[in-house]
């Protein structure tokens, strides 16, 4: 198995796992090295988000 046969993607469109061969990249997140680490994707970055809406160096306001 090649490196890019191991990759898998999670498409936004369709909100399924899809390996390289699938829709557009516009539509994807990825690549993960594990199927079920695209299944996680958007857990993945719900986290990320609520992190960075709560780290004080990104907040709005200490801007002056």
């Amino acid at each position: 198995m090649t490196t890019d046969e191991a990759q898998w993607y999670f498409c936004l469109d369709h909100q399924r796992v899809e390996p390289k061969l699938g829709c557009r990249e516009e539509v994807r997140l990825g690549p993960y090295p594990s199927r079920e680490e695209a299944a996680a994707a958007l857990d993945r970055v719900e986290r990320r988000n609520l992190e960075w809406e709560n780290d004080p160096a990104w907040s709005e306001d200490d801007v002056q």
